[in-house]
């Protein structure tokens, strides 16, 4: 099984590079499953609307994970409850609209796709290693899914790591989103699960983490002038990573980086 796994799609300009993008890569490295992390594709770099669902699921997304930002377009609320191609962070505080968790069907197999949100400078929310545990022990690896991909929305990289060997030999793969820099730490851990602590973002890399760089620049200075964030509009590079699961024991055989597009250094 071939999964693709994009970081944040960021404002106008990642909406644009997957838009453009994604069906070739599909089609020409042969993916089977593609995830792609939505949670910052609205106009303004913050949250996801109605039609930034539909648009990335016509670009041939096949599930949408979020983060923190889910909830900064109200309208989102509208389909949440309804539509299984988008999840939301399972372990936010109990009663909270919409699931945190799908398992699809892809090639007569099946696809347990979860995301977690970090505790660490984030919102209140419940415990990341606890809950972990308990949906892990819910979903088993070639029990109840054939492959088991977590997307873990968190702000340090110690945090992800941790997770990443918590869960090591349990789930076919765990890759960190939020931070929209993608790490160099792409590999397959001890017991057999592909692991990056941070996919980047599908986003304008001549910015601050997406968002206009002069803008951000005041907003640090404490500049009066300084506006609300709002995203960079240059070229985008559309970053993850693209992992090569074994159809029998569910583990990973194989984990590479995908960077196109843009100003950063290509990879494929």
């Amino acid at each position: 099984m071939r999964i693709l796994l994009l970081g944040d799609v960021c404002g106008p300009t990642g909406m644009k590079i997957v838009k453009q993008k994604l069906k070739n890569v599909i089609k020409e490295k042969k993916i089977d499953f593609t995830i792609v992390n939505g949670e910052n594709s609205a106009e303004n770099g913050k949250g996801i609307t109605k039609n930034d669902f539909k648009e990335l699921i016509n670009a041939g997304v096949d599930v949408i994970t979020s983060g923190n930002h889910i909830w900064d377009q109200k309208e989102i609320l509208e389909i949440i409850d309804e539509e299984k191609k988008l999840i939301r962070p399972a372990n936010l505080l109990e009663g909270q609209p919409g699931r945190g968790y799908g398992i699809y069907e892809v090639k007569n197999k099946k696809i347990a796709v979860i995301n977690l949100i970090g505790n660490v400078f984030m919102k209140k929310s419940q415990d990341l290693f606890s809950f972990a545990e308990k949906i892990i022990k819910k979903i088993k690896l070639k029990k109840d899914a054939d492959f088991i991909v977590i997307d873990i929305h968190g702000e340090t990289t110690s945090e992800k790591m941790a997770l990443g060997h918590f869960l090591d030999g349990k789930v076919t793969s765990v890759v960190g989103t939020h931070t929209h820099v993608p790490t160099s730490d792409t590999r397959i851990l001890k017991n057999g699960t592909a692991y990056q602590t941070d996919l980047g973002m599908c986003g304008d890399y001549d910015s601050v983490i997406g968002m206009n760089k002069e803008n951000s620049i005041k907003k640090f200075q404490k500049d009066s002038s300084a506006e609300s964030h709002f995203p960079a509009n240059g070229q985008a590079s559309m970053s993850g990573v693209i992992v090569d699961a074994n159809d029998q024991t569910g583990l990973a055989e194989n984990i590479n980086q995908i960077i196109l597009g843009g100003n950063l250094k290509q990879k494929i």
